[in-house]
């Protein structure tokens, strides 16, 4: 991963604003909306788009987003915009959408889309602490827009039928808690915990989570690797981002191979989920979660 994307990505996890009481965009009565026209410039939005059955018509940072996110699938042919944070306006207005759709907090601001077409923002965390329920939210709001109901409906009720069944599944398998992390660099973890979209999910598992430190909004935290070593039993899972040399720098370190948890041979590396996603990311965590300690 290019040392420009981390360096955004680092700054954007300490410094994303707390912009979670901010209502939705949607017009009370929603318009009628050409689904094949509608860009995405944040990765939340463009997962609740492809859950629904949507191709959006342009993306921000489809490269970063094959990378942290890597499914659902953007298919081929979609437009790129540029950055999240600050994506090509000119040419978002050539291309004249029919929706706009971009998370709270981050990005540019609503004044500066409005005067290109309608817009809906969706929160991460809604001020609860409950990124899943606000994620069910967000899937209807975005459903009723553009006349996806069923299909949100449907999606939900399979996630629902995919907890209750791993939960009885995994009862009793699990007696360490879990460490979920993803490496930012050679010296720097990201942990998960309290306000998370993963633990809204391993509660509803029964399952334990290792992490019980400091949080930001988000429900992550930056922490150096060394912390690490404070959580001796525990099982460590470890979502990779296409960061194999920077996993291959830390693993030949003294501190990394002195690592309880690396030693014991409980660190397991698992595909990327996005840590900040809605249902889909909730499912393919689940996906994942069970194939990991089915192995284990």
């Amino acid at each position: 991963m290019p040392d420009s994307f981390r360096r955004r990505f680092i700054t954007a996890l300490a410094c994303s604003p707390l912009l979670y009481h901010l209502p939705l965009d949607a017009a009370a009565t929603p318009p009628t909306v050409d689904i094949s026209r509608i860009v995405a410039l944040e990765w939340l939005p463009v997962e609740l788009l492809l859950t629904l059955g949507v191709t959006p018509y342009a993306v921000a940072e489809m490269a970063g987003y094959r990378a942290w996110v890597a499914d659902p699938v953007i298919p081929q042919g979609c437009i790129e915009v540029g950055l999240r944070t600050e994506p090509n306006m000119e040419l978002i207005t050539e291309l004249q959408p029919s929706l706009i759709l971009h998370s709270q907090g981050y990005g540019p601001a609503k004044s500066m889309l409005t005067p290109i077409a309608p817009s809906l923002a969706f929160p991460f965390n809604d001020g609860r602490g409950k990124p899943l329920l606000t994620a069910r939210t967000s899937l209807m709001t975005l459903a009723g827009y553009i006349g996806r109901e069923s299909q949100a409906q449907q999606h939900l009720a399979a996630l629902d039928t995919l907890l209750s069944q791993l939960r009885h599944k995994l009862a009793g398998r699990v007696t360490r808690p879990l460490l979920l992390m993803s490496l930012l660099d050679d010296q720097h973890a990201l942990v998960f915990g309290r306000g998370s979209l993963f633990l809204d999910v391993m509660q509803a598992l029964e399952l334990p989570n290792a992490w019980q430190g400091e949080t930001n909004f988000w429900g992550s935290a930056v922490i150096g690797i060394e912390r690490l070593a404070d959580l001796p039993e525990v099982d460590a899972l470890c979502f990779a981002h296409a960061d194999d040399a920077t996993m291959q720098r830390l693993s030949q370190t003294p501190l990394w191979q002195a690592m309880p948890f690396v030693r014991a041979g409980r660190f397991k590396r698992i595909p990327a989920v996005w840590f900040y996603g809605a249902t889909w990311s909730a499912m393919r965590f689940c996906h994942l979660l069970n194939q990991a300690l089915e192995a284990a």
